[in-house]
């Protein structure tokens, strides 16, 4: 029978030192990249990792980064009035056959611009001297809505004719009176002028944010 026998060597301590100095290193290393967020450093952590940033500025990758805004709603117009409703007899006067309300109404119209409507056709990107530019020309400005706040418009007053009884549909007739009074009281002070002037705004800083030096935006 034969017996054989292995022998071998514990690492040395030089190799584990070394080891270890390079584990410290790299895990330094990473803290200092994640850390390196400003001057020299920035720039040193930045040619260690060999990264650089760029956009996409074609047409359609324009157009898609405005259509994510959807529909931007930019302007949103309270106002507080007081609405009259009332029915009345061509015969009989309104102490014996009228029906009157006064509501005090708060209410809201929200305006802005619907870029999902914007088309690349609307989109211009020229390059000058190494200078880009880009002129987009936005969708129109649109009222998106005018509702009444239930919670803060009431009944300010009721008086109904001695011989007629309580007339259930006036008040709801007298709502939709007062937002289409909210509505044209909204469009007569120039909230879409408003709504347009909020969107070219976003939309500017938009696209300065994707490296445009001129940004028109109308």
């Amino acid at each position: 029978m034969t017996t054989q026998y292995s022998s071998g060597r514990a690492p040395s301590s030089t190799f584990l030192a070394f080891l270890l100095a390079l584990i410290l290193g790299a895990a330094a290393m990473v803290v200092f990249i994640r850390h390196a967020t400003s001057g020299i450093l920035a720039r040193v952590a930045s040619v260690m990792t060999g990264r650089t940033t760029s956009y996409d500025t074609s047409v359609p990758a324009v157009v898609q980064k405005i259509q994510r805004l959807n529909r931007l709603e930019t302007v949103v117009y309270s106002l507080d009035t007081v609405v009259e409703g009332s029915k009345s007899s061509p015969i009989l006067p309104d102490l014996l056959a009228g029906d009157r309300i006064l509501l005090v109404v708060h209410g809201q119209s929200i305006a802005g611009i619907d870029l999902a409507q914007l088309k690349p056709e609307d989109v211009r990107i020229t390059e000058n001297n190494g200078t880009r530019n880009i002129h987009v020309t936005l969708p129109a400005s649109q009222l998106f809505v005018t509702t009444l706040d239930n919670q803060h418009t009431r009944v300010y007053a009721r008086s109904t004719g001695l011989l007629v009884p309580v007339d259930q549909n006036l008040e709801s007739e007298t709502r939709i009176r007062a937002q289409d009074q909210l509505q044209k009281a909204a469009l007569a002070d120039g909230i879409l002028d408003a709504a347009r002037k909020n969107a070219r705004a976003t939309v500017t800083t938009l696209l300065y944010s994707l490296g445009f030096q001129n940004v028109d935006v109308t």
